[in-house]
């Protein structure tokens, strides 16, 4: 048997919405709508309460379009992301910053065809669906220079993690730990690849074992002349290293 692929679709024309559902139908019976969604909103709700395999969405809406939805998603088990729209060159860009691909209207069942194609064989690999999501939450026309999500694993499911919610990051041998005030997660990358990404938020290393978040410290206080004791808003204590221990404390008090 196939596996069913469970499904969202996102636009604010219901026709355009009513269309893709029937070629789906036609073309891959196995895809079950669970939700219809005609703006930012909804389709934020819904995804967060359905945790669908796939959602079609239209960047082009009213309010919230479909650019802030993708940069507001988080949590687990992330969808495959594949935009609907009229308009190539929105279309290119999406797909070329991590969307799993792109229809545009008005969609053909060929071309729909393969899309479904690229999807199966994508859902296969759960770590390069998160992936390809915090690459397109990147499009967002707000969005930072650094990313503002990062992947954790936690058993088998992988979350997207706002990075303001991260406390630190820690590692154990070939282990880095994402630590938040609710839980930890197992980083996906180094330490050193996550200090590069995050080079343009608010986090230091303070040890070679050790990446904090520098919004999150409530306090800095010296242990020797040449060490320090960060502690942290949930109360987790991190030692300075002699090297750190300048850099972090000119940033910190700044």
């Amino acid at each position: 048997m196939v596996t069913p692929i469970r499904a969202v679709l996102v636009d604010d024309e219901p026709v355009a919405r009513g269309v893709l559902r029937e070629e789906l139908e036609a073309v891959a019976p196995e895809i079950e709508i669970v939700a219809e969604a005609e703006n930012g909103e909804q389709a934020i709700r819904h995804i967060g309460a359905l945790r669908p395999d796939l959602v079609f969405l239209d960047l082009q809406m009213p309010g919230m379009d479909g650019f802030e939805v993708v940069r507001r998603l988080e949590g687990p088990d992330p969808p495959c992301i594949v935009i609907v729209t009229a308009y190539d060159q929105h279309a290119i860009r999406a797909f070329d910053a991590g969307a799993v691909d792109y229809l545009l209207k008005p969609v053909g069942e060929d071309r729909l065809a393969q899309c479904v194609a690229r999807v199966r064989a994508l859902r296969q690999n759960a770590l390069a669906v998160a992936e390809s999501l915090t690459r397109l939450q990147q499009l967002a026309p707000d969005a930072r220079p650094a990313p503002r999500k990062i992947i954790g694993k936690n058993g088998e499911a992988y979350h997207l993690i706002d990075t303001q919610h991260v406390l630190a990051f820690q590692a154990e041998r070939e282990l880095v730990w994402i630590v938040t005030a609710r839980q930890r997660y197992l980083a996906t990358q180094t330490l050193r690849v996550i200090q590069e990404r995050l080079a343009n938020l608010n986090f230091a290393r303070v040890h070679r074992n050790a990446l904090v978040n520098l919004d999150r410290v409530s306090k800095m206080a010296p242990m020797t002349s040449q060490r320090w004791l960060l502690t942290l808003d949930n109360g987790q204590e991190f030692i300075v290293s002699k090297r750190q221990a300048q850099a972090v404390q000119r940033l910190w008090s700044w």
